[in-house]
């Protein structure tokens, strides 16, 4: 079955090469052009994957965001976004997003990033199926995840991430592998997203201390 998208975008000499790029990848794409029709659509159809414009007349992108993830936290956002300030790559993260592309991008760094977010698990090598570390469990077959007896809402990369880590618990992981890993072996570009995604985790988790930042190095999972 071919993975559904929905595109959210309201300038069209973007939006028409981009879904048909998207449908040359044997994805079915729906679009839309505001905020207000995603939220319509999104409310109607499942979605493996949503690309929506941060700068969206009317509701906009990181509104659509947010309420994805309070709704349908297993989607996964790639935000699309015409302002390169770190703090505008930040807030979009901090509203969900699982990746971001700058404006003016090439097709086929977003085809890559797009690939990468639909990425299934074991795709890439073998993974432990259940990892269970420091009052954290992490089902892969379920795609769910614990802190004690609490099932965490958690997105997809902040899954991915999780899983990762718990599956190198107690070893400093350097941002490079993670990155590889959990992102794509040909991402490029800040590595912001992970430090955001971190920051995520550390908060869901509800102890922030089980998440160890290796200066110079990258993260680790602590065996509590």
């Amino acid at each position: 079955m071919k993975d559904r998208l929905l595109v959210v975008e309201d300038d069209l000499a973007i939006a028409e090469p981009l879904v048909r790029a998207l449908e040359r990848e044997n994805l079915q794409v729906d679009h839309v052009a505001t905020g207000e029709a995603a939220l319509s659509r999104l409310a109607e159809v499942s979605y493996a994957l949503v690309v929506i414009d941060l700068g969206l007349p009317g509701i906009d992108g990181i509104a659509v965001c947010r309420s994805i993830r309070a709704e349908q936290g297993k989607v996964a956002v790639l935000m699309l976004t015409a302002r390169s300030a770190e703090l505008d790559e930040v807030i979009g993260l901090d509203a969900g997003a699982d990746d971001y592309v700058t404006k003016p991008f090439s097709l086929a760094v977003l085809l890559a990033r797009v690939r990468a977010l639909l990425r299934r698990d074991g795709a890439a090598e073998p993974q432990v199926a259940l990892s269970e570390v420091g009052g954290v469990t992490v089902d892969r077959r379920s795609h769910r995840a614990w802190r004690d007896d609490r099932e965490l809402d958690l997105s997809p990369k902040q899954f991915d991430l999780l899983a990762y880590l718990a599956e190198h618990a107690g070893e400093a992981v350097k941002r490079e592998d993670i990155m590889n890993r959990v992102w794509d072996a040909n991402w490029w570009g800040s590595t912001k997203t992970l430090d955001v995604h971190v920051g995520w985790l550390r908060q869901k988790l509800g102890e922030p201390s089980l998440i160890t930042t290796v200066r110079g190095h990258g993260y680790r999972l602590e065996l509590q």
